[in-house]
């Protein structure tokens, strides 16, 4: 899926060159400036055939600008974006030699899975995303990003109430008293953690339901109980699971998923 590419200029023009976009559009529909804003975020207008998202935008004398046919001016839906984080990318701003999760969001790195509401990709959709319900570094699996007041509100004011569902891999032997203290919150030496649900998967994966505990906890729990963490992966956000979402990839949140 290819990014929208802006119309280029006249051949030997300056990008200074030229007027704006919107202040165009809105003398041809004779709307206002911020209508014709509203046309360009949606994707809904073309200069010469090819669509532009660009709000700087600026055309030339001669140019053909045309808008969808039943495009309203209307503004695009804040959304959500849920990411399957590979181990090694920060959720935050990339630092030296440390990605950002930021960084996959591309339109090549939308995961191409059976939705039955497809969304229209807008460059709006990647302005103003917070990370919500960061992970540790060396941890990958569910990310979210979200623009939407409500999404934001949920998972920050509401974060201890969500359970998060993580799978574990670990070294060590992990034996029904390194259980009994994982769930009971007594792992670590010193402090008393909410009771929680870990259950064993294999050998050497367990499988963590937590509340009122963050992921990045984890690693410390394990090591109180003699175990080391080898590899972490977080598959579920109260209701919203990670499910077929291939590593590196993203996709929207449906409007029906609720966290």
């Amino acid at each position: 899926m290819a990014t929208p590419t802006p119309a280029p200029p006249a051949s030997g023009s300056k990008a200074t060159e030229g007027i704006r976009l919107a202040k165009q559009l809105a003398e041809q529909l004779q709307c206002s400036r911020r209508e014709a804003e509203l046309y360009i975020e949606a994707g809904a207008v073309q200069v010469d055939g090819v669509e532009v998202q660009d709000l700087g935008h600026r055309v030339l004398p001669g140019q053909h600008i045309s808008v969808r046919e039943g495009a309203r001016p209307e503004a695009a839906p804040a959304v959500t974006l849920l990411v399957h984080k590979p181990a090694g990318y920060t959720v935050g701003e990339a630092r030296r030699c440390t990605p950002s999760v930021a960084e996959l969001l591309t339109p090549d790195n939308l995961a191409r899975l059976d939705l039955p509401a497809p969304v229209k990709i807008l460059q709006k959709h990647f302005r103003h995303q917070q990370p919500l319900l960061a992970l540790p570094v060396a941890a990958s699996g569910l990310t979210v990003l979200s623009q939407d007041a409500r999404v934001l509100r949920k998972l920050s004011q509401e974060a201890l109430y969500l359970e998060q569902e993580c799978l574990v891999e670990v070294q060590g032997e992990i034996s029904e008293e390194a259980l009994q203290d994982l769930c009971n919150g007594t792992s670590i030496p010193g402090r008393r953690l909410p009771a929680i649900k870990v259950s064993r998967q294999s050998e050497q994966r367990l499988r963590f339901a937590l509340k009122g505990i963050f992921p990045e906890e984890i690693e410390a729990m394990c090591r109180g109980v003699g175990l080391k963490v080898t590899a972490l992966r977080r598959q579920r956000i109260g209701r919203v699971s990670l499910a077929k979402l291939p590593e590196g990839q993203w996709r929207y949140a449906m409007p029906w998923e609720r966290f």
